[in-house]
């Protein structure tokens, strides 16, 4: 687990600093004397005050979304988001670049960026699975980003925070909620990612240093419709674009879209994995979602469509 000087935290309750308590990287303090425990899993539960509106991931979800991306199958989009993200990080200038990955669920997008930055850490071609519990010697990877990132690991769900946590021992793993002011300091980013989550335009224009950039990833039409309808998925918002870029308006200014599309071949337990990981997993019911995996062909072919869109402050 990081140090808090590897990443400057705000106290959560009064906004002052937040520094390591007497027993080191386990405790947070402040200088009015809030002080946050780790969790014995490795995160800091930063929720404080009034409940927020938005609908934590169940222990479930998380699950079902940490095995269908331990399987690989989003693995070349987290490989797009960490190309996207890595010039703003690479040209941070002295000091250690830092990012923020809002919405981070189980953190598999955050560890390709991590390993991105990380000399000696396994390369793009390893899987999660080796990551969490593989043994043996690490191969090298190799690229000009050599320099270790600090980073932060934010989501409201405290079960996809342990998996967080696990998957990301280096980064600080903080349950809150992105519709409250960030528990970070003013200009202390350089990047933000934001992967299928809400996005808080002037608390990111607010983190964010000059010269930083918010990349984000939304569907595009035609996402997962292969499989939608009979597996009671929410379908595309119409003019989501539209609507991203309004949400961020006075805030953030486009620079650059990538669109990218997956084939995908899916088993029946993939399938359903698919569906109970996302939003419409609140609404689900777990037995026809059984019934539907004992019906399925032993293989599905479902296209998943991306737009990884970065931004750059307009202050």
């Amino acid at each position: 687990m990081p140090s808090a000087p590897d990443f400057p935290l705000l106290c959560p309750v009064c906004r002052s600093s937040l520094r390591p308590g007497a027993d080191g990287a386990r405790t947070l303090v402040c200088g009015a004397g809030h002080s946050f425990d780790a969790a014995k899993q490795g995160y800091f539960n930063f929720l404080v005050g009034k409940g927020t509106a938005f609908e934590a991931d169940t222990a479930e979800m998380v699950a079902a979304r940490f095995d269908f991306l331990s399987a690989g199958h989003y693995r070349p989009l987290a490989e797009a988001v960490a190309e996207l993200a890595a010039p703003a990080l690479a040209g941070a200038g002295e000091g250690r670049p830092a990012v923020l990955d809002a919405g981070t669920g189980t953190g598999h997008y955050l560890r390709a960026l991590l390993d991105r930055f990380a000399p000696g850490r396994l390369g793009s071609n390893s899987t999660e699975s080796e990551r969490v519990e593989g043994g043996g010697v690490r191969p090298e990877r190799s690229g000009p980003e050599t320099v270790p990132l600090a980073a932060i690991g934010l989501d409201i769900s405290k079960f996809a925070l342990r998996r967080a946590a696990r998957m990301n021992p280096e980064a600080l793993n903080v349950v809150g909620d992105v519709w409250q002011p960030l528990p970070v300091a003013d200009n202390a980013v350089d990047a933000v990612t934001v992967i299928f989550a809400p996005r808080n335009a002037p608390e990111f224009a607010r983190v964010l240093r000059p010269g930083g950039r918010l990349v984000v990833v939304t569907p595009r039409p035609g996402h997962l419709a292969e499989i939608a309808v009979q597996t009671g998925m929410l379908g595309i918002e119409p003019a989501k674009d539209e609507r991203l870029a309004a949400s961020l308006g006075g805030h953030f200014a486009p620079v650059v879209a990538r669109d990218l599309d997956l084939a995908l071949a899916l088993g029946p337990r993939d399938v359903t994995r698919l569906a109970f990981m996302g939003p419409a997993g609140h609404h689900l019911d777990p037995s026809a979602l059984a019934a539907l995996e004992a019906a399925l062909p032993p293989s599905t072919s479902v296209s998943a469509r991306f737009r990884i869109s970065v931004f750059a402050p307009t202050a």
